[in-house]
């Protein structure tokens, strides 16, 4: 028979036995809530058109029309194209600054914690300040940059209102913006590299090319990886900057597959085409990843 005194007993032992799996069930639970329902929420409405009338929802099952809507969106194409170009050329300029900053800074003996503290500013400023501060600087009247140009005797370049212009001065706002982001990365895995090994080098008569190149890159190339992955995702769903400076113009020189996402949600009221685009910059994402890693892992091996 069972007594009162064996049944917390019998408890506290259940609790021993599965205590990793009850530790996990909270977060596992808010997971499921926040991350797979709404995933799931958003694949069925990939799969309708959704419409509204009388504050009601009304679902019909569509997933062959927003695929073909899909795939004749002459603007999307345009936008994919736009935010592909926009995360090769940010993002390799931002990891070659963050790379010469880092090395730069990690030699930089007392100076080291000052710099560092400045060169992070960029990465503290809320994004609509960012926009609004450069969209001041690229002012076709008053801008200082077209002042300086003036100075030297050149016409005013109309920065943001050039369809050969206005991507790569959005790309010059996100380098400038994110390239401290980089550094921070760059700069602990240039500081974790081990002095000693540098020193041997220099002893053996290397010069500082070859040190950068045969040892300090070599030993960071997995932070390199993280970060070309981080600002690479990052790049592709930016929004913000493209938002307050050009909001996709002239034309569709600056469009990209956000703002193209937020035109057809929040003013098209297309929720079911809308989400159709949503899944297919996931997929794209995680494709661009998988290559990204292929390839990283392959050139290391070299």
């Amino acid at each position: 028979m069972t007594t009162r005194s064996e049944k917390p007993r019998s408890l506290a032992d259940f609790i021993d036995r599965h205590f990793q799996w009850l530790a996990l069930a909270p977060a596992a639970l808010f997971l499921l809530l926040l991350t797979v329902y709404p995933v799931g929420e958003l694949i069925a409405m990939s799969l309708s058109t959704i419409t509204f009338e009388r504050a009601s929802e009304i679902w019909q099952f569509t997933p062959a029309e927003n695929f073909r809507q899909l795939l004749d969106d002459d603007i999307f194409r345009i936008a994919l194209k736009n935010t592909v170009v926009f995360a090769i050329i940010s993002v390799l300029i931002e990891l070659a600054f963050g790379l010469v900053l880092a090395i730069l800074v990690s030699s930089a003996g007392k100076a080291k914690a000052i710099l560092r503290t400045i060169l992070i500013i960029p990465i503290l400023m809320p994004p609509v300040a960012i926009g609004s501060m450069w969209k001041l600087m690229y002012s076709l009247d008053f801008g200082v940059l077209n002042q300086a140009v003036t100075l030297v005797g050149l016409q005013p370049i109309n920065w943001l209102g050039s369809t050969s212009l206005a991507l790569l001065s959005v790309v010059i706002v996100d380098v400038w913006h994110w390239t401290p982001f980089v550094f921070l990365i760059l700069f602990a895995a240039v500081e974790a590299v081990p002095g000693d090994v540098i020193e041997a080098a220099r002893i053996d008569g290397a010069k500082n090319r070859t040190i950068v190149l045969r040892i300090i890159i070599p030993l960071i190339w997995p932070t390199l990886l993280v970060a070309m992955f981080f600002r690479t995702i990052l790049a592709f769903k930016v929004f913000d900057q493209i938002f307050l400076l050009t909001s996709g113009g002239p034309g569709t020189s600056t469009e990209v597959v956000s703002l193209h996402l937020y035109k057809v949600y929040f003013q098209q009221n297309d929720l079911g085409y809308g989400s159709m685009l949503s899944i297919a910059v996931i997929a794209a994402t995680i494709a661009f990843i998988w290559v990204a890693h292929r390839a990283g892992r392959f050139v290391r091996a070299i």
